[in-house]
């Protein structure tokens, strides 16, 4: 029998496996889900997305294979100057192994054109003077574990001659180099939507309940989508259906990473600041009200660590509540319903019928 405080909440000890899921049963939902969304409320043929050699970009596309066939999804590699080289090896090869179509569109000319990489390297040289050609340089906060509860961003940047240096940034520093970088993820939506209106499909998102949850998208970037079929998902359950699907062994192995700067860069020491194993059970168990010291063993951690993580995780929410909402309005607009028969039928000549 579980115990509870006075409110009638768990407070007994949870087991790492409180994340452990019937993956088949899982699996079969999601499928018919995507059957449904794709065919039905959204009436498109198909599904597009950006393969990243990831483990989520490669669970979503083997899922969308299953509900509607490896004919009837495409996807995209969409390298830039700062792409790790292996993001696009390992995307190709889950689309050999699922049978699917798929383009490339490197984007960094578009990136190019548009500053990117000028305005990221304008902002960096406000804390890092000599900042230029030939350096590289990523964006770290502390670990959850170091004692710190200020989640400031600190800069790694590493000359030609490999020396690296660690500088605090500035609020103007960092929020410059954020801005050009977030062009990347802006500049992928678009081609991914490019090819969906060429093709009639629907756009899938990619993100996982930790980052869905915590914000960890770019607004009109990573974060549209017309469907999001694994954001119900703790990480740790992704991989439990990557494994289901065999999905290839490298791409399961592969360390989480952002893939947006020069340096090599894991989502733990970009954003996260534990591993998502350990987040993962963090998160379900704030979610369930449950106190710190019923987490903390099955996360490797002390109470007074959990507790951090709890107030990161709800400050994090505040923060990135905007990117949720939808475009605000002086007044209200009668909307149309939601549901299949809400939608016009297409017209009998549509070719993409």
């Amino acid at each position: 029998m579980s115990a509870t405080d006075l409110n009638g909440r768990e407070t007994a000890p949870i087991s790492p496996d409180a994340l452990r899921i019937d993956a088949d049963t899982a699996i079969a939902e999601i499928v018919e889900a995507i059957q449904e969304q794709v065919r039905g409320r959204l009436r498109r043929r198909g599904a597009v997305l950006g393969l990243s050699g990831g483990i989520d970009s490669s669970v979503c596309a083997a899922l969308c294979v299953k509900s509607l066939g490896p004919e009837r999804v495409f996807g995209l590699y969409m390298p830039e100057a700062d792409s790790d080289p292996e993001s696009l090896r390992l995307g190709r090869s889950l689309a050999e192994w699922l049978g699917i179509e798929t383009a490339l569109e490197d984007i960094a000319p578009a990136l190019e054109a548009a500053g990117c990489y000028r305005r990221r390297d304008e902002a960096i040289r406000k804390v890092v003077p000599e900042y230029g050609p030939g350096w590289k340089s990523k964006l770290v906060l502390p670990g959850a574990t170091g004692g710190s509860r200020l989640n400031v961003f600190s800069l790694v940047a590493q000359s030609p001659e490999g020396e690296s240096r660690k500088v605090r940034l500035s609020l103007e520093a960092y929020l410059g180099i954020v801005a050009a970088t977030n062009m990347k993820q802006r500049t992928r939506k678009q081609m991914e939507y490019y090819h969906a209106d060429r093709l009639h499909y629907a756009v899938v998102g990619t993100p996982n309940r930790l980052e869905y949850d915590q914000g960890f998208f770019v607004k009109n970037g990573d974060g549209a989508a017309d469907l999001k079929p694994i954001a119900h998902l703790y990480k740790t359950q992704v991989y439990a259906l990557a494994e289901a699907l065999e999905i290839p062994e490298e791409i399961r192995q592969r360390p989480p990473t952002t893939d947006t700067y020069s340096l090599p860069q894991t989502q733990e020491e970009f954003y996260f600041s534990l591993p998502y194993d350990k987040m993962d059970l963090c998160l379900y168990a704030l979610n369930r009200g449950l106190p710190a010291e019923a987490v903390a063993g099955a996360a490797g951690l002390t109470p007074e660590q959990v507790e951090g993580v709890y107030a990161d995780i709800r400050s994090k929410r505040r923060t990135t509540q905007y990117l949720h909402e939808r475009p605000l309005l002086v007044q209200p607009v009668s909307e149309r319903g939601t549901g299949a028969d809400s939608f016009p039928e297409p017209a009998g000549n549509d070719p993409h019928r």
